[in-house]
């Protein structure tokens, strides 16, 4: 029995630290508008925007998904919105995501999208049309909640 006991300690202090150290493309995402999260929702991968940044005095829940292609959904505030689809949730653990589309809120539109999960633990995100891509490097940040309830966000990998 103490040998049963002594080898299920022994796997937990391998195999533990192991899967926790794991790199993944699950976290909180500084881009050069906003704060993302990404995380994993109905076994797929999304990409909600958390914050956005404006300027001085600015309410960012006033910034609207003004040139969405569906009508519908152009009162609606840009955070809490999914950039995300067709991402699945079996993905999150590889260095290169393919097969799903990012949402661009600049023109309203959905581009077959790429996700690169770089050495430095950035992550190159693209949207592409045909041939052409475009796209931006996203650095990892930690997120912690505050007593009062406001956040705060610092560099991963300063």
């Amino acid at each position: 029995m103490n040998k049963i006991k002594f080898s299920f300690v022994f796997y937990l202090l391998m195999v533990l630290p192991i899967e926790s150290s794991e790199e993944t493309i699950l976290g909180y995402w500084l881009t050069s508008e906003s704060i993302v999260e990404i995380k994993v929702c109905d076994q797929n991968i999304c990409a909600q925007i958390e914050h956005i940044f404006v300027e001085e005095g600015e309410d960012p829940l006033s910034i609207l998904d003004a040139n969405n292609q569906d009508e519908d959904l152009r009162s609606r505030p840009l955070i809490g919105i999914n950039l995300f689809d067709g991402f699945e949730e079996d993905q999150k653990l590889d260095k290169v995501l393919k097969g799903g589309k990012i949402y661009n809120p600049r023109d309203g539109k959905f581009y077959k999208s790429k996700l690169n999960f770089l050495e430095n633990g950035n992550l190159t995100v693209q949207g592409c049309i045909l041939f052409l891509c475009d796209g931006e490097e996203w650095q990892p940040i930690e997120v912690t909640l505050n007593p009062d309830g406001s956040r705060q966000a610092k560099p991963k990998n300063p």
